[in-house]
């Protein structure tokens, strides 16, 4: 037995680390992707409402199986004017800290996601939101995406983050054949230039979210003619031809 251990150790550490290949003509095909879906969608950017990087931490963890609009509006009315410090969370009992996170759902893991991260930057950073991605994803329920999110939209590092629209959004348009998160960014990066990730982030996850759904409405896609994917579909559905033709705004449009 213990030199089967022996044997799977080694085998994990000769795999060889994932390089991407990012050709010249995936390359060119992904800048005419961004610049149309940046014309698109001139509002892309953080959808989540923060005014320090503490708020914005906390934002994405709630955000998580949740609406960003239902969690701004139980940010902005409950969460943020009452707990403004990483101490405050921590101070907290967890049965009101349930009680104020209840209406962002999945109520209890969320609480004990803010609990474990608001310790760690009370214990170890002195309650400050670490700059960088190896102090955020030391962090109690912080992973590559939310850190991701934090260090480009509240420091101006850098990032690109991989959500569930991101990646699905990757895989049709050919940016990346991985269904491994990590493994899909890295493509990403290598697709993007480092100046476009996080444009190119808000950009595929707002694309994801409103024209290329799990079953994309793709005769209102504006990058359709670029891209790859096999099984588009020919006509909108009654729930997509009401959603053009609606008044709203793009913000009502965002999920």
């Amino acid at each position: 037995m213990a030199a089967k251990r022996k044997a799977a150790a080694k085998r994990r550490a000769a795999k060889k680390p994932y390089v991407p290949n990012a050709t010249p003509e995936v390359r060119a095909r992904a800048r005419k992707i961004l610049a149309r879906l940046e014309k698109a969608q001139p509002d892309w950017g953080p959808t989540l409402e923060f005014s320090d990087p503490l708020q914005l931490l906390v934002a994405t963890i709630l955000a998580a199986q949740a609406q960003d609009e239902r969690i701004n509006e139980v940010t902005r009315t409950v969460v943020f004017p009452k707990y403004r410090t990483a101490a405050d969370y921590v101070r907290v009992g967890m049965a009101e800290l349930q009680r104020d996170l209840k209406p962002t759902g999945f109520f209890r893991q969320k609480a004990k996601a803010l609990k474990g991260a608001a310790l760690g930057l009370v214990e170890r950073f002195d309650g400050q939101v670490p700059r960088d991605m190896e102090g955020l994803t030391s962090l109690h329920g912080v992973g590559r995406k939310t850190a991701s999110i934090v260090l480009a939209n509240a420091f101006g590092v850098p990032s690109i983050a991989v959500d569930r629209h991101v990646a699905r959004v990757a895989v049709r348009l050919g940016f990346s054949r991985q269904t491994e998160p990590d493994k899909i960014e890295q493509d990403l990066r290598a697709v993007f230039p480092e100046r476009h990730w996080v444009k190119a982030t808000w950009n595929l996850i707002l694309h994801g979210r409103r024209i290329c759904n799990p079953t994309p409405r793709c005769p209102v896609c504006p990058v359709i003619d670029l891209c790859p994917y096999p099984r588009k579909t020919k006509a909108l559905s009654s729930a997509s031809r009401a959603i053009r033709r609606s008044p709203r705004g793009p913000a009502a449009a965002r999920r």
